[in-house]
């Protein structure tokens, strides 16, 4: 009897059990039978110090709404050297700022973005345009400042067309006018002494040739033009130094009774040479074809 209840009670845990079972299978079923879905989440728990990732903004064109930030974008590259790509974005700021407190500050660092990168043609040209533009600005004589450091970094070698030159020369001695307690004197005259110079090479290489290829009279013109145009050019010894070799080949090859004359002239540059140079390198050897010129001379005389 006892047996007996005791397997009753088995069957009734057992079924108890069963019911138990179905319900949790009843719980995964489909949403489609009206049960909720049970998942369980076997991701990662997230770090409490992970930061969450900022949006990169991509930004295609410039707008009056995204002004601002494109501005301190521009100026961002700017400061980190990054001239080309902060000019770009400086150029399509421009013409959204006209007529803003930002406009000037814009074509100024965007004249800078040009001239950091040495791209001095660009540089000359916004400069030029910011002076135009903002006569009287805190910015306006380091603006025309930087346009003629341009374009006197565009003047070319000696032995190319010194137009350029000639137009540096003029825009230094404007602003100098134009600034006369600027604080770029020593560096303006720099500029204008070294450019000079450069005129003054081209002049010189004129007269040599013109000496290399037997035109001893406009060799003689040359000369005479060197010396009223450059007589202040450390280059002055050697255009006198080729005014004697000229002269003194000129008198040399020329007819006798034209001898005369240019044995004089060659001995007349002799004695420039060691009047005003003496102490070029130069000196020596006029010296001695000033030796030579006055024993043909003297020849030339005692015949006459």
């Amino acid at each position: 009897m006892v047996k007996k209840i005791v397997n009753i009670l088995i069957l009734i845990l057992l079924a108890s059990s069963a019911v138990g079972y179905a319900a949790d299978l009843a719980s995964v079923v489909s949403p489609k039978g009206g049960a909720s879905v049970c998942v369980q989440d076997t991701s990662r728990p997230k770090s409490k110090s992970a930061k969450p990732k900022k949006e990169r903004v991509n930004i295609k064109k410039v707008t009056f709404e995204n002004f601002d930030q494109c501005y301190e974008r521009a100026m961002k590259y700017y400061n980190n050297q990054m001239y080309l790509t902060a000019a770009g974005l400086f150029e399509d700021l421009y013409p959204l700022s006209l007529g803003t407190p930002r406009a000037d500050t814009i074509l100024y660092t965007f004249a800078q973005c040009y001239y950091k990168n040495k791209d001095y043609n660009m540089a000359a040209f916004h400069f030029r345009d910011y002076v135009r533009r903002y006569p009287n600005t805190e910015r306006t004589e380091d603006a025309f400042y930087y346009c003629i450091s341009s374009i006197y970094n565009t003047s070319p070698d000696y032995y190319l067309d010194q137009s350029s030159t000639d137009y540096a020369i003029e825009e230094i001695k404007t602003f100098l006018i134009t600034y006369p307690n600027n604080s770029h004197i020593e560096e303006c005259n720099v500029m204008l002494d070294d450019l000079r110079l450069k005129l003054a090479r081209k002049d010189l290489e004129i007269l040599i040739l013109y000496y290399n290829t037997d035109h001893y009279e406009a060799c003689q013109i040359a000369a005479k033009n060197f010396f009223n145009e450059y007589s202040y050019s450390p280059l002055m010894p050697e255009a006198v130094y080729y005014l004697v070799l000229n002269n003194y080949e000129y008198a040399r090859k020329s007819v006798e009774r034209k001898k005369i004359e240019r044995y004089k002239a060659c001995i007349e540059a002799c004695e420039r040479m060691e009047r005003d140079y003496k102490d070029s390198k130069y000196y020596k050897e006029t010296a001695k074809i000033a030796q030579e010129a006055q024993k043909q001379l003297q020849k030339l005389q005692a015949k006459s």
